[in-house]
């Protein structure tokens, strides 16, 4: 079982750029030494023999193909629609 002393969990407060008071070390030591207890049940369980996962969908390809559809517009098209343009691009107002 992960038991932490107050120094634990002062080291864990500086690592973390944090102050605490002697009642937060107090209120922190048996929740942090709970999560450690939790964590070692975890590495106990025996996964030896299973491959690592990325997603459990089965879905190999979820993107879509993309399509070339013949109802879009040239950029020239495009371009005279827009209220100002320049060298073929579109000009917008300088934003600093």
């Amino acid at each position: 079982m992960a038991k932490l002393s107050d120094e634990d969990i002062r080291h864990l407060a500086d690592l973390a750029l944090i102050s605490l008071t002697d009642d937060d070390v107090a209120m922190f030591r048996p929740q942090l030494s709970s999560i450690l207890q939790y964590v070692e049940q975890l590495n106990a369980v025996d996964t030896a023999g299973l491959e690592p996962t990325s997603q459990v969908t089965g879905l190999s390809r979820v993107s879509r193909q993309d399509d070339d559809t013949s109802d879009t517009m040239a950029p020239r098209e495009l371009l005279a629609q827009t209220p100002d343009t320049q060298d073929g691009q579109i000009k917008v107002p300088k934003v600093i």
